[in-house]
């Protein structure tokens, strides 16, 4: 196995399991992150954006050397800022 693709695999892992369960549901858990960062901030954030600053946060750390499970990190949260970027599905 490939070094990215044992990053994807844990990330992967890591997003679909117990995080999950101990957080609750991404869309719902950094859109209330946003809120909180919004009222500090005193600006706008969307769930999104956490997702976002979360993964700069990982490769800010990258730059003083790789460091694994930063890279499985900063992918985990790419994926979830995808995927809370898309609009609700109607039922």
């Amino acid at each position: 196995m490939t070094i990215r693709q044992s990053v994807l695999d844990e990330a992967s892992r890591l997003i679909h399991g117990p995080r999950q369960d101990h957080y609750g549901p991404p869309a719902e858990n950094f859109a209330a992150i946003a809120k909180m960062w919004s009222a500090y901030l005193g600006s706008n954030i969307d769930a999104r954006d956490v997702c976002n600053l979360m993964a700069l946060l990982k490769i800010a750390r990258l730059r003083n050397g790789p460091h694994l499970d930063s890279s499985v990190d900063g992918v985990g949260y790419l994926a979830l800022a995808a995927e809370v970027a898309q609009p609700p599905e109607k039922a």
